[in-house]
């Protein structure tokens, strides 16, 4: 396990500084079609431009967060997109079961990780299909787990979620095959409010966003920016790192009191994917104690 320094320290703040995985692109490549953005693009990635862009990606998350790192696998393209490896929360991390053989074989791998690093593991079984951070997205305070079903999760997945963490699950179908994960178009913000793409839910869905959020607190993107995957964002305190979108929804986020940082991030957009899909969200309490203990974990 390697972790990268950032120029933040667990002394500089009561809390422990946000943690996230990430995965080299090293083996990145769109080498088959489980999705609409790849359609097109088989063969049609350029490995030297998304290395460019993960590391210019890699290197803005680094001076917010503590980022480590899982080393990518022969045969598992997609597992540069980190957010698909599980969910974790308080120690606990519920191990992705993909739907589309495909990528199945990257769960033996991330669950390792997950287990050397310390966690409680959680498999679900092989045919309740689960996506992990892809589809399953904890408001800021924790209290609700929005969850979605459709091409990829499965509903049913959604009670076992319910019995792991003391959060109110709220299911969410998703409708436009363009958006198959929930977090390519619904992302709480760090401030409470929301940032998502109303057309990608049906109707009792919108209805049950609509029945948390209110509308002061809704930020509905554009078709054009919902294109740009502008929902699949990183929000760090007050930082939004994104892909690049339109300046009118770049001067809704900072009116708002949001550093926006964009970036490009085509490159992975053809396999479907951006800033958030390359990310997942860990345990920070967990790293801060291991890189306290072990000094091999500081390694940059």
């Amino acid at each position: 396990m390697t972790t990268n320094k950032t120029n933040k320290t667990d002394k500089s703040s009561p809390h422990p500084i946000p943690t996230l995985l990430m995965c080299r692109p090293t083996l990145y490549q769109v080498a088959y079609v489980i999705n609409p953005w790849m359609e097109g693009n088989l063969g049609n990635s350029s490995q030297p431009r998304a290395m460019q862009q993960w590391e210019h990606l890699h290197a803005t998350l680094s001076r917010l967060a503590r980022v480590l790192l899982v080393d990518p696998v022969p045969g598992s393209p997609d597992m540069v997109f980190t957010a698909n490896a599980g969910l974790a929360r308080d120690g606990i991390v519920a191990i992705s079961s993909f739907h589309h053989p495909e990528r199945q074989a990257e769960e033996e791998h991330f669950r390792r990780w997950f287990v050397d690093a310390g966690y409680r593991i959680i498999d679900l079984p092989r045919d309740t299909s689960f996506e992990g951070e892809g589809d399953a997205l904890f408001s800021t305070d924790g209290s609700t787990l929005w969850v979605g079903h459709g091409a990829r999760t499965h509903r049913q997945s959604h009670t076992l979620l319910e019995s792991l963490w003391p959060a109110k699950v709220e299911s969410l179908h998703l409708t436009d095959p363009r958006f198959y994960h929930l977090d390519t178009c619904f992302s709480p913000l760090e401030d409470g409010s929301l940032l998502y793409y109303p057309p990608a839910f049906d109707a009792p869905s919108l209805a049950r966003i609509h029945a948390v959020y209110a509308p002061e607190q809704r930020i509905a993107v554009t078709e054009e920016d919902a294109l740009r995957f502008a929902c699949n964002a990183v929000n760090l305190g007050r930082t939004i790192v994104l892909n690049h979108i339109s300046p009118d929804l770049e001067r809704t986020l900072r009116d708002r009191g949001f550093d926006v940082i964009q970036l490009a991030l085509d490159e992975f957009l053809k396999a479907g994917g951006a800033a958030k899909c390359l990310v997942m969200k860990l345990t920070s309490e967990i790293h801060t104690a291991q890189s306290t203990s072990d000094p091999a974990t500081r390694a940059a």
